[in-house]
């Protein structure tokens, strides 16, 4: 697996252009009692220049305001108004070498441009800048602005770059919310299951129940069915992403809506309050569903318009994403373990197969599921001087699959101060292995195991979730989930069978699943079903 990630490595470091964007921090100190610090984000070259890792190591300086300037000549600015300070100077004219070659011979000891587009990567020409020794940065023209409004004009700033931390606590905001979805969808999923078995002990309720079952079941022929389709749907994604990922973002508002209003309803029902009816056509419905149904639209609606708005949006889709998790598990209903390994095991190697092979397939060595979930980029490229504008847009700007379940890095760092990076884990990784947790709750259910499988399947769920942020700790790059998740809950959920002798009808679906309403359920002595006669 480790030489698999680095062949890929080594491809894409041979087939893409050689931009390096390294994210560092600038410290700045006002001059009040006692001072005002505050810190900024800047771009630089670490193959130009090294910056310490941290304040201690750091040198500060004084900061020279010459926005005015392009600085493309030595003349454009005083004689010795640089000697030993940090100077900052705005973007454009010339290029970066120029500038840092003026900055330099007139005693700069830090060079700053200010930038008023979005700050970029830039280019590796180490040659040269042989002859460069002081610091190099790209700085929002914004935070220059900014630093005058609040420290004032006379800043000392210094440069650093912090190492990024092994571990943020995102991990584990996005493992409670994976084990809690899927451990929630397992538990209706067994509800909902003991609700009709009791639906169908009883001939009065079971034309009833009948009517409100909405479960979809997959057998393995609509298991491989759903597969391919999985493998279409991502490389026409991989094509045609542009047009596409407006067709997901429209499908998951619709889909987002109704789940929530799904998984909100089964709590209200609950609830013995409220429970006006209005009238209309022959037909009646709860008045407090009805606003129930507005909010839910209301909510995917609001996500909608502003999906892009990074600092608050991710919340409402991690909500929306729960429950159409939770919906989708409860809902899809596997009839027994072997359409579970025939599923979790060809989603396995579909995972697989679009990470780590298809870099060896792509014309630029990159994974077709790692395009997909960022987006492709685009292929032009700008030139400005030596800084090489690599659009972090996809072609189309600002767009991202909404299949996911984000957390915002919580651990400060560069990264957290230049943008708002955000730890990821993509549906499939909750609902896949939740489909076969849910089998075990509803087994559990129709055997009266006492949980033994649903409880196990989950822990298993968890320690494979641990092991694969372990790994993306180690390896520092992205992995598919589904490589440890399937083995773990797959290889647990068979242990428990073995070991209480009941693999040959957890593998064929319990006798006591009901695929032929004319069998007469047996009531045991607490009023719950058990064995059939037929």
């Amino acid at each position: 697996m480790r030489a698999v990630g680095l062949l890929w490595a080594v491809v894409c470091g041979l087939l893409l252009p050689p931009v390096t964007a390294d994210e560092g921090i600038l410290h700045a100190s006002g001059s009040g009692v006692p001072p005002v610090t505050k810190d900024y984000c800047i771009i630089y070259n670490s193959n130009w220049v090294s910056l310490p890792n941290s304040l201690d190591n750091a040198t500060f300086r004084a900061l020279e305001n010459l926005t005015s300037t392009v600085l493309c000549s030595s003349s454009e600015v005083p004689s010795g108004i640089m000697k030993d300070k940090a100077v900052v100077v705005m973007r454009g004219n010339c290029t970066f070498l120029e500038k840092a070659r003026i900055a330099q011979n007139l005693g700069a000891k830090m060079l700053l441009i200010a930038s008023k587009p979005r700050l970029s990567p830039l280019s590796d020409n180490k040659t040269d800048f042989e002859d460069v020794t002081l610091p190099v940065a790209l700085i929002r023209y914004s935070d220059i602005v900014d630093m005058e409004l609040t420290l004032g004009s006379e800043v000392n700033v210094t440069l650093y770059s912090p190492p990024l931390p092994e571990f943020d606590y995102s991990m584990v905001v996005i493992f409670l919310i994976a084990v809690f979805t899927v451990a929630l969808g397992g538990y209706w999923s067994g509800v909902a299951e003991l609700e009709n078995l009791k639906a169908i002990a009883s001939p009065g309720e079971r034309a009833t129940r009948r009517k409100k079952e909405e479960n979809v079941t997959f057998t393995p022929v609509t298991v491989i069915l759903f597969v391919v389709i999985c493998c279409v749907m991502l490389v026409l994604l991989y094509f045609f992403y542009k047009w596409l990922v407006y067709v997901i973002i429209s499908v998951f508002c619709l889909a987002s809506a109704m789940s929530l209003y799904n998984c909100l309803a089964a709590l209200i029902g609950e609830i013995p309050f409220g429970q006006c009816r209005l009238a209309c056509c022959n037909k009646s419905i709860e008045v407090r569903l009805i606003f129930l149904a507005a909010f839910c639209i209301a909510a995917a609606v609001v996500w909608a318009v502003f999906r892009n708005e990074d600092r608050w949006a991710w919340i409402l889709q991690d909500i929306l994403g729960v429950a159409f998790c939770l919906n989708f598990i409860k809902t899809l209903k596997m009839p027994n373990f072997k359409s579970c390994v025939i599923l979790l095991g060809l989603l396995l190697l579909y995972d697989v197969f679009f990470v780590f092979i298809t870099p060896f397939i792509t014309k630029n060595g990159a994974s077709i599921m790692v395009e997909v979930a960022a987006g492709p980029f685009g292929n032009s490229e700008k030139n400005d001087g030596n800084l090489v504008e690599v659009p972090t847009e996809r072609s189309a700007p600002h767009e991202k699959l909404p299949v996911v379940i984000r957390v915002p890095r919580l651990g400060y760092s560069a990264s957290t101060l230049c943008d708002m990076p955000f730890s990821l884990l993509g549906f499939g990784d909750i609902i896949v292995p939740g489909l076969l947790v849910a089998y075990c709750r509803r087994f559990d259910v129709q055997t009266s195991s006492s949980s033994v499988y649903y409880i196990s399947c989950t822990i298993a769920y968890a320690i494979g979730m641990v092991l694969t942020f372990v790994v993306l700790a180690l390896m520092k790059m992205g992995q598919p989930a589904l490589l440890y998740l399937v083995p773990c809950t797959l290889l647990t959920s068979s242990l428990v069978a073995w070991k209480r002798k009941e693999m040959k009808k957890f593998w064929k679906g319990s006798s006591y699943q009901v695929s032929d309403s004319s069998r007469t359920p047996l009531l045991q002595d607490d009023g719950t079903p058990g064995l059939y006669r037929k």
